[in-house]
């Protein structure tokens, strides 16, 4: 029998997209932890400061009004971080578009704003797996993992998968990180990372500059791990993703018809400091990628370890 959920409604004063609100926290279209519903909704599963809980939020498209269900020890806690997770506590005053494709990435998502889960391990993790491999390989790593070591996410969703705990992170065995296709350079990272969970979790109630501090202190998290978290778990709208094999391209040749490197994308970047992070999501959500023309990158077998 399944536990009667915890609700919630809250309203916006912008209409809220869930799917483009909460994408970022999607680690592939097989990710155990979230669904995304045609019908708008978006279910999550996360290790929460009070324990493991699900959330189902549901808005009907055009509207500000959200649906909010938990279950779960967490599900209290949840509840309590809805208007954060979709944008309430940003700030875009201040915000002005530079470019003519800024701009009018800014008039379609005008509605979006930068997320903020408070939920710092939760992004950690699968930003270290990510590091310097394809993305289809990081999300099948995690995928694998999760499944093996996560657990059932409380509430109606079968399949539905929470991640570990920290101390589960830290539990995996050599061989089942190998098996998911994470070197152990990842792997040693994550589970040092776990020894000092509580630490950096205390790094959503302190400023962003700390909280990187507290990061970039851990050997193998680098500027690109420490924006990742920043952008999903403090809601910080200026960390960019410096390092990343797509980001510096695809703005590059969306401002400028020329892919750019990290030097590139920061002068490109620089009118708009506070917002980086601002422009690189907003011209993510309006599909200025540029061409892909060759195949995809194959899995790497020789990975590299410098810090990401």
């Amino acid at each position: 029998m399944v536990p009667e959920a915890s609700t919630r409604l809250w309203r916006s004063d912008r209409e809220i997209a869930l799917r483009a609100q909460l994408g970022v926290f999607r680690r592939g279209s097989g990710d155990p932890t979230s669904r995304f519903g045609r019908e708008g909704t978006v279910t999550r599963a996360a290790q929460t400061p009070e324990g493991v809980g699900t959330l189902h939020l549901a808005c009907r498209p055009g509207d500000s009004e959200v649906h909010a269900q938990a279950w779960g020890p967490g599900a209290a806690w949840l509840l309590d971080a809805v208007p954060a997770l979709l944008g309430e506590e940003d700030d875009p005053s201040g915000f002005e578009p530079h470019h003519d494709l800024v701009a009018e990435a800014w008039r379609r998502f005008s509605h979006w704003r930068v997320p903020r889960s408070g939920l710092v391990f939760d992004a950690l993790a699968p930003a270290v797996i990510e590091q310097k491999v394809t993305g289809q390989e990081a999300f099948s790593g995690y995928r694998v993992l999760v499944r093996r070591f996560g657990e059932p996410a409380p509430g109606p969703f079968p399949g539905l998968m929470a991640p570990p705990t920290a101390a589960g992170w830290a539990a995996v065995p050599s061989w089942a990180w190998l098996q998911a296709s994470v070197d152990g350079a990842r792997s040693r990272t994550i589970v040092r990372a776990a020894g000092y969970a509580g630490r950096l979790e205390q790094g959503a109630s302190v400023s962003v500059a700390e909280a990187n501090r507290r990061l970039r202190a851990l050997p193998g998290v680098g500027v690109w791990t420490a924006a990742e978290v920043a952008q999903r778990a403090l809601g910080d709208p200026d960390s960019v993703s410096f390092g990343d094999y797509h980001v510096a391209k695809d703005i590059g040749w969306a401002l400028t018809g020329t892919p750019v490197d990290d030097d590139g994308l920061a002068e490109l970047l620089e009118p708009y400091r506070g917002h980086r992070y601002r422009v690189q999501q907003l011209l993510g959500l309006a599909g200025h990628h540029r061409p892909r023309r060759g195949p995809r990158m194959a899995p790497r077998t020789h990975l590299p370890t410098r810090t990401r």
